[in-house]
């Protein structure tokens, strides 16, 4: 999927040095009268509660009244401010422009308004900064959130995220609430196969890091409704509904190359913890596995060598077999870390078999002269003992992390 280029952005003011660990970016069209409240108050709360080194970015899309003077004048004001400028409109747009150019190693944005308290900044990038998650969300639908807005903001709110979970299987629980953070070197790989330049654009960008096994980090958000917003609900529904569509179908027809994002992006599965009904019923099939290739074992070597010796052997080859199925199989444990003392573990195990099975042929042998069919009822006997010995010493052994 390739994505026309962009225009060039223009840069007015520049920006702090490459020694910013954080970048929030301010999208901006026709803000002249919110902007510098709105800058003033970030920078005084970043300066006073964010402890790393920062940077401001006003993006100014195609403002055409006196943002941009402002948000120069700020610049010129504030040294942790810089302003980016494009000729086009479109939040999607300049938060790509904006976040492709900036050297800090994790990216932000937050809408002029301020409608979300920024006691949450912090938390919202700590994951990133710490490595934990690779993008992170303010959500007002948390119930831990606290959020003052009409009731019509609320359906829309709600709908289009049911919307969302229903189409394109998402599991993240706010889609389009201005306030999110990314990590630059994933933003590097996403950004240039997000299409949409407009509202969108947080939707699209979501579901592909959802796609790519990325971790999304949710933080419930104190948000109140800006009742001055100018967004035109109608065309942003229709057009992200057009995105809704248009990512569908990229999805379905394999048009977005989600594999190798896995591959280089994505966090590897936890293993699921197998509880003890399932260990038991995986125990119960490799040792039934186990005991019929013991019994054949031992009635193939029983002619040539003795009840015995054929014993000894069909014992000690099942028994290393049966560890290694177990070891992977019944407890989960894969790699080679403590697999020589699983292994010991196991002939301990196997050592107590034989000598419950040794000791069962011999005292049938001291009684009688056994037919094969009594010394294979003996030993099947001998060997379900053996086995509940084998699956206790085993899953100690495999519990057992020092």
């Amino acid at each position: 999927m390739t994505l026309m280029p962009e225009p060039r952005a223009a840069v007015h003011a520049r920006p702090t040095a490459a020694t910013a660990v954080l970048d929030v970016v301010v999208p901006v069209h026709d803000e002249e009268v919110d902007l510098g409240p709105c800058v003033r108050r970030l920078h005084a709360h970043l300066s006073a509660q964010f402890p790393y080194p920062f940077r401001i970015t006003v993006a100014d899309n195609a403002s055409t009244d006196g943002t941009l003077a402002v948000a120069e004048a700020l610049a010129a004001e504030l040294p942790e401010v810089g302003v980016l400028h494009l000729a086009e409109k479109g939040r999607g747009r300049a938060l790509r422009a904006a976040w492709s150019a900036s050297p800090a190693p994790v990216l932000a944005y937050l809408d002029v308004d301020l409608s979300t308290d920024l006691a949450a900044l912090l938390p919202l990038v700590a994951p990133l900064l710490s490595g934990h998650s690779d993008l992170a969300i303010g959500t007002r639908l948390a119930r831990a959130s606290r959020v003052v807005r009409g009731a019509r903001r609320e359906v829309i709110s709600r709908g289009y995220n049911l919307l969302l979970r229903g189409t394109l299987a998402v599991r993240f629980s706010d889609a389009q609430c201005g306030f999110k953070a990314i990590r630059a070197d994933v933003a590097a790989e996403l950004l240039p196969l997000v299409q949409d330049t407009g509202w969108f654009f947080d939707t699209e960008l979501l579901v592909l890091a959802q796609r790519a096994g990325l971790r999304i980090h949710e933080v419930p958000v104190d948000w109140v409704d800006d009742p001055d917003s100018r967004v035109d609900i109608v065309a942003t529904a229709l057009a992200d509904l057009r995105g809704i569509g248009r990512l569908g179908r990229a999805l379905l027809t394999g048009a977005l190359p989600l594999a190798r994002l896995r591959a280089q992006l994505g966090r590897q599965p936890l293993p699921v913890p197998v509880g003890l009904p399932d260990q038991l019923a995986r125990f119960a099939a490799v040792g039934v596995a186990s005991t019929l290739a013991y019994l054949l074992l031992f009635l193939a070597a029983r002619g040539p060598l003795g009840a015995q010796p054929a014993n000894l052997l069909a014992l000690l080859l099942t028994a290393v077999a049966n560890t290694a199925a177990n070891r992977r199989l019944t407890f989960g444990v894969t790699g080679r870390r403590h697999a020589g003392r699983h292994h010991l573990q196991g002939m301990l195990a196997f050592a107590l078999g034989l000598a419950l099975t040794s000791g069962a042929l011999a005292v049938l042998h001291a009684l009688t002269t056994p037919p094969r069919a009594a010394e294979l009822a003996v030993l099947v006997v001998a060997n379900l003992a053996a086995t509940a010995l084998r699956f206790l010493l085993l899953r100690l052994a495999m519990h057992h992390r020092p």
